[in-house]
This record gives structure tokens, sequence and C-alpha cells, in this order.
């Protein structure tokens, strides 16, 4: 990391990872035939899957470290782009999850992933404009502190499915007919009061690009990294005996041994760009990081209809994804299938980013 560019570089690499990981453990073939390894955690522990959207919220972060952050040093924060994006980005996430439209309105799930990153870009806009940066690392402190304060103190059984106090919130507030409903009740992964934890995902990848740009060598950057990987993941693994690390309920000791990982991880990418000049694979993350949130979407998009459009092969009814999926069937094992045809839906938006990049398109939300 040489230079502002190649920062950049890195952090659109590590964004690629984050997105191509996603839509790679969101589409298998088949729900029923997935390697472990591409499930979340069912419910305390961490597997790689459980990376992938914390990952992006750190580089979420670290992106406004080099464009907001040099927007409010030069003119002030600018409210009306902010309020635009985080809204918009809420919105979006809210009909995505309503396609295809077959529910009605009362029953429409009202968080979810792309309303976390709206939210959380929101709140740790007005964070980095009140605080000064040298004051940053206490908010973030504080909060998650916060947070673990109100989940022990509201709750008898406070990290149970059934009893955590983030599910009582959203009943309260959302009711039980606008959550999630993956674990057979009503409990939302993207709940309410579990944002404020995310949010200080986005602050730590904030918090550690400012740091990056104040050093002037790779050699520096990549001991700063390593450093605060280590101490990073010492405090969340030591937090975790008391503070179980949890996707679902994104707890500080969650927060603190992801965003050490999401610091390894942009070090090994430094160090083969800059150090050792290896650039493949490399370039082609990027590309595919350039314009995350319309692939998201439109990956989203093509999933719901390979799901519903359907047609007869004769006697049966399939859906396209039933079709391809069963081909796969015929030539591997089941869970091989499931991930190639996974692998395939992946690799098939790595084309349409390519040529968007090629014609320097890039949509911003």
């Amino acid at each position: 990391m040489s230079n502002i560019n190649n920062r950049i570089y890195s952090l659109d690499v590590l964004r690629g990872l984050a997105l191509a990981a996603m839509l790679l453990v969101n589409n298998p073939g088949s729900w029923s035939r997935v390697f472990a390894p591409l499930l979340h955690a069912d419910w305390h522990g961490l597997t790689p899957t459980d990376l992938v959207f914390p990952f992006f919220l750190f580089v979420v972060g670290a992106a406004m470290a080099y464009s907001l952050r040099t927007q409010i040093t030069q003119a002030g924060m600018p409210w009306v782009s902010v309020l635009k994006r985080g809204f918009l980005l809420i919105g979006i996430g809210v009909l995505l999850q309503a396609i295809p439209f077959d529910q009605s309105l009362e029953n429409w799930r009202i968080l979810g992933v792309l309303q976390r990153i709206g939210i959380c870009f929101i709140a740790v806009a007005i964070i980095i404009y009140a605080v000064p940066e040298n004051a940053l690392v206490y908010v973030c402190g504080a909060v998650l502190l916060f947070y673990w304060f109100i989940m022990i103190n509201f709750s008898d059984d406070p990290y149970s499915l059934t009893e955590n106090v983030i599910r009582h919130v959203d009943i309260a507030v959302l009711g039980a007919n606008h959550m999630w409903q993956g674990k057979g009740i009503p409990f939302d992964p993207e709940g309410l009061l579990s944002t404020l934890p995310s949010c200080i995902t986005v602050l730590s990848g904030y918090i550690i690009a400012l740091k990056l740009k104040h050093l002037s060598s790779t050699n520096q950057r990549l001991k700063f990294l390593m450093l605060a990987s280590t101490v990073l993941l010492a405090l969340g693994l030591l937090w975790s005996f008391w503070h179980p690390i949890n996707k679902s309920l994104w707890t500080g000791s969650f927060v603190l041994v992801t965003s050490a990982i999401a610091c390894y991880c942009l070090a090994v990418i430094s160090l083969l760009w800059d150090k050792l000049n290896i650039k493949i694979g490399l370039e082609a993350l990027r590309v595919y990081g350039s314009n995350s949130i319309f692939i998201y979407v439109s990956a989203w998009f093509l999933a719901a209809l390979l799901g519903r459009i359907t047609f007869t092969i004769g006697n049966s009814e399939s859906s396209i994804k039933q079709f391809l999926y069963g081909q796969l069937q015929m030539m591997m094992p089941d869970k091989w299938a499931s991930f190639i045809y996974a692998f395939l839906f992946a690799a098939s938006f790595y084309v349409i980013a390519l040529m968007l990049y090629k014609k320097r398109v890039f949509i911003k939300l």
C-alpha cells in the first residue's frame, strides 16, 4: 500500500472478497446439501461464512475514511448525500426481501443486510462528525460495554434464542410478523438493538483506515495491521468466556474477533501486492468489489427469478434453479453439485462486474 490508490485497491480487494463470498454462501443449489464451512454457526461460534457480513461492514467504514473524511475536512459533512444513501439502502433492502411481492404488507420483513448497512452508514457518519478522532476508540469500547450491559441485565437468559433482549425489543417495536422466521420463531439476526455493535464494526474499519493513512511505509502499515489484529483477537477471545462469540446477537466479542481477522486479511492482501508483487486473483476481486451494492442487488433479483420461473418437462414442473442444480447432480455428489451451482452463480456476476469496470461504469447508491 505504497500510496493512496493502492490503499483503496486493498480495500476494494477485501470488499470484492466479501461480496464474492456473500453470493457464494447465499446461493447454494440446495440448502440441505451444503458443506459446513459455507453455513453460519447455528448459534455460538464462528465459521468462515460468519466473517462475510462483518468484513463488508468493516470495508464500509474503511472507505468512509477515504471519501467521507475528505469531504468533512473540506466542506463539512454532506448530510444530504449521507441521508439519501442510507435511506436508499434501507428502502431497497425492504423491497428486495418482499420479492416476489406475494405477501401482504403486514408480513414484510423490515430489517436485513442492506438495511443494516444503511443504518450503520448514517450512525457512523454522525459519530465521526461529532467525536474527535482521538476519542473514537473510547466510543467503540463504551458502546460495546453498554450493549453487553443491556444484554445481561434485561434478560434472565441473555444468550438464548428465545429470551435474549434483542428479540424482545424487535417484537415490541417491529412486531413478530415483520421479523425473520428462519429459526422457527420470530428472531432477526439484523435486529434493532444488535445494530449498535454492528456500527462499531463499521467504525473499527474507519479507525484502522485512518491510522493507515498516516503511516508512510508498507512495513509500518503491515506491522500496525498485525499488531491491531493480535490485540483485537486476544481481547475478543478473552471476552468470549463471559460474552460468547455470536453473529446472530452480534456480540462484542464477535465484533473484536471479526475485526481482527479483517485486519489480518487486509495485511495479507497488502503483503501479496506490495511486498511479493503477486497480483493473480487480486485484480479480479478488485473488479468484483467495484460495483458491490449493485452486484448484490442484481444477484438477489436473479436468485429470485431462477427460483420462481418454472417450466414443464414431461409430466413434472421445475424451476430454472431446480433444473440447473439437477443437471449438476447427475455429474457429481449432491454437496458438490450444490457448491458448483453457487460458484457458477457468483462467477457469472464477475462477468457483469468486469463489463461495467471496463466501461468505467460505477453505480453508486
